[in-house]
């Protein structure tokens, strides 16, 4: 009986500790699994917090990316308002009135030699550019306050890129053609290609219409004015020519120049000639001095066109007519 006892209180006593490891084993594996369940709620929260955090700082640089942007419209836009669209409303006013007046005299078909004769104003025309001194004609038009007339040929433009876009600043631009023939010697598809073809490049670089056409050696025959006529330009020649294309001088061209400077003229000069740059502050000065305002040839037409008498009387119907060459 003792051992059976002892042998039963054994075996309880084995159960009661086997019991008791389970147990603790559980509330472990218990304790275990609210601690990941708690650090898995928190990691939720932070992520939660996280985003909440990162879309409010989303919404508030909206927002202050929307006032900024406010703030830089009302400050910049009275400026640009005022400043830039005012004086281009005017420019673009001006430009309308003698893009009207060149095509009032193109419709006649008939080649221009000068203005109206009525007002102190003067045409100065360059041809054959641009060129190696395209620059210094420019800087000294623009130091005197003038405006002249450039009739470009095409190659040239490509032989020296950008300086056609300078011209305008001080001028306009004209068509003399892309390689400046002889027109009358060319079949009709290259000579539709000459003048069509510098048109297009002209008005492709300086952003301006380009109205005036002046053909090279003064080459013109029916088909040519016809063609002129059709691209919408008029055929613009001269009244007084410079001689600087036949090899005169600076003092000889100034002396050319001067005989000629009358109201309503219209001046052959050649921008790609030292000797020309060179004569252009004498010519400046007896302009100041005789109180005549050098334009461009829209201007001219639009303040001071010729009658219809004096555009049929040619070179004749200007008051004076000095020629020395044959405009190459």
């Amino acid at each position: 009986m003792c051992a059976a006892d002892e042998s039963g209180r054994h075996h309880a006593s084995l159960n009661s500790s086997e019991h008791a490891t389970m147990s603790s084993v559980e509330d472990r594996a218990a304790r275990l699994r609210a601690r990941r369940a708690a650090r898995a709620r928190a990691l939720r929260r932070r992520r939660i917090l996280a985003l909440a955090a990162f879309v409010a700082a989303l919404g508030l640089a909206a927002l202050l990316g929307i006032v900024v942007s406010r703030r830089t419209a009302v400050r910049a836009t009275p400026p640009s308002v005022t400043v830039a669209l005012g004086p281009a409303v005017a420019r673009n006013s001006r430009t309308e009135a003698q893009l009207a007046a060149v095509e009032r005299l193109a419709a006649y078909g008939l080649p221009l030699f000068c203005g109206g004769r009525s007002k102190r104003m003067v045409a100065l025309t360059f041809d054959d550019g641009p060129g190696p001194y395209t620059r210094l004609a420019i800087a000294k038009l623009r130091k005197h306050h003038l405006r002249a007339t450039f009739f470009l040929v095409g190659k040239q433009i490509r032989a020296f890129p950008g300086l056609a876009g300078l011209e305008k600043r001080v001028g306009v631009a004209g068509d003399h053609t892309m390689t400046h023939p002889f027109l009358p010697a060319l079949s009709h598809a290259e000579m539709v290609q000459e003048i069509a073809g510098a048109k297009a490049l002209i008005e492709h670089v300086v952003a301006q219409p380009v109205v005036l056409f002046r053909p090279p050696y003064e080459g013109l025959t029916p088909a040519i004015e016809r063609e002129v006529k059709a691209l919408g330009m008029l055929v613009v020649l001269w009244n007084v020519d410079s001689g600087d294309s036949l090899g005169a001088n600076y003092a000889r061209i100034e002396r050319n120049v001067l005989a000629g400077l009358h109201p309503g003229s219209i001046i052959l000069m050649h921008e790609n000639r030292g000797q020309t740059i060179r004569a252009l502050l004498t010519v400046f000065a007896a302009l100041a001095r005789d109180r005549l305002r050098a334009v461009t040839v829209p201007e001219l037409l639009a303040e001071d066109p010729p009658s219809l008498v004096q555009l049929r009387a040619g070179g004749r119907g200007c008051g004076v007519w000095l020629q020395a060459g044959n405009g190459a």
